[in-house]
């Protein structure tokens, strides 16, 4: 029963980020194995499939990381000609994943996705 609740309050953390900076598509939170912990994504669009491209993505990241010798991973920016997607570490088993729109602000979404991430991390 745990587990449900933890779902739940981590869905509605999804959902004021997505409220909170309308320029924001999607966003999903991932295990660190490729796994969907929970979702705020379109109908369209297989979390499963988000999540298993999000942790191939990670994965390359962390590694580059490691490889130029730039400490621990953090974050992971993809700009596409639509928009951005965003990568971020959410504690030792967890990543955020989101998308977003090309005009948003990227300071902003970088804090508010940090802030979240810091929820998330406590939270998994």
């Amino acid at each position: 029963m745990e587990n449900l609740d933890t779902t739940e309050t981590l869905e509605e953390i999804l959902k004021n980020l997505s409220t909170g900076i309308p320029e924001i598509i999607s966003a999903a939170i991932v295990s660190v194995e490729g796994l969907p912990i929970a979702s705020a994504l379109p109908n369209d669009v297989d979390e499963t499939r988000i999540a298993a491209m999000t942790a191939a993505l990670l994965s390359l990241a962390e590694r580059a990381v490691h490889e130029m010798k730039k400490g621990e991973f953090e974050q992971l920016l993809v700009k596409g000609s639509d928009g951005y997607l965003l990568v971020l570490a959410a504690g030792m088993n967890a990543v955020l994943t989101v998308s977003t729109t090309s005009d948003v602000k990227l300071g902003l979404i970088f804090l508010d996705c940090r802030r979240t991430c810091e929820k998330i991390a406590k939270l998994i």
